[in-house]
């Protein structure tokens, strides 16, 4: 492998309907798109081979797993990785300015990007969930925290924030959205009801921190709550004041499923795990 400005890495696994968009924008910030396929059945892999991207096949265990994998084999042969997941497409915007970032000489060892979330099949504005990722940063400077849901990548630098959007297209259809949510839920309450240990390597809750520090301090603070009572608070903080309201039918479609469903399932799945634990 050639050593390159600035290498674009992405997991893929099936995503033939999308991945010819998110490819697209990320070839215009640089020519060398490193992609790790996850055994796709669906045309994934010819697809990327056809748009000239390097493509490697590995078996997928978990999220930080992948991501820490993939960014140990391209750290040598870059100065910088922008990360991105194979439905995540950059906007203009975004890629104007990762450009003109490259291109100079950069003032910061880490960068966030803005999220846009998307909804079946339609973009949110005011109702999506956190939104800024630290997606850019230089080689040897950056890693995937090790978590089994919500993961974020982490960096010793303090990250500055890009301009742009990465637009999320996942899951246009409801069928799908809930069927990924229903396996993420078994994660977060797995994750939830683990031993606490030193919380080493990952994000730090913070009330004055970056947005993915306070996001996580607000969630430190979510679960302190009765069940019942956190999830519909959920439901109207996304809903009311965050004014997902202004997304029309989908935004109250996207705060019920995603408080009154997700979260509630969680909650669920960790009662049910707590009482196994109790049972004779």
């Amino acid at each position: 492998m050639e050593h390159s400005r600035c290498i674009v890495v992405i997991l893929t696994f099936n995503s033939a309907a999308i991945v010819r968009e998110t490819v697209g924008e990320a070839l215009k910030v640089s020519p060398h798109v490193y992609v790790v396929d996850s055994f796709s059945s669906d045309g994934t892999p010819e697809i990327l081979k056809e748009l000239g991207c390097t493509v490697v096949q590995r078996a997928f265990s978990n999220y930080s797993d992948q991501r820490n994998w993939a960014i140990a084999q391209v750290e040598a042969h870059c100065d910088w990785q922008l990360h991105l997941d194979a439905d995540e497409v950059l906007d203009a915007q975004a890629v104007r300015e990762i450009g003109a970032l490259l291109a100079g000489t950069p003032d910061h060892d880490a960068y966030l990007l803005r999220r846009r979330d998307y909804f079946m099949g339609k973009m949110l504005r005011f109702s999506g969930v956190n939104p800024w990722h630290l997606r850019l940063f230089r080689s040897g400077r950056g890693r995937c925290e090790s978590r089994l849901y919500d993961q974020h990548f982490i960096s010793p630098a303090t990250p500055a924030r890009l301009a742009g959007f990465m637009h999320d297209k996942n899951s246009a259809r409801l069928s799908d959205w809930i069927a990924s949510h229903n396996r993420w839920s078994d994660a977060e309450a797995k994750e939830k009801l683990a031993p606490r240990g030193a919380a080493e390597g990952v994000l730090q809750p913070r009330l004055l921190g970056d947005p993915r520090e306070r996001t996580r301090f607000i969630k430190e603070l979510y679960y302190k709550l009765p069940s019942g009572l956190r999830v519909s608070s959920y439901f109207l903080y996304r809903y009311v004041f965050r004014l997902g309201f202004l997304d029309g039918v989908t935004g109250f479609y996207f705060a019920f499923f995603q408080a009154l469903w997700f979260r509630m399932l969680v909650d669920a799945k960790m009662y049910e795990q707590r009482a196994q634990q109790r049972a004779p």
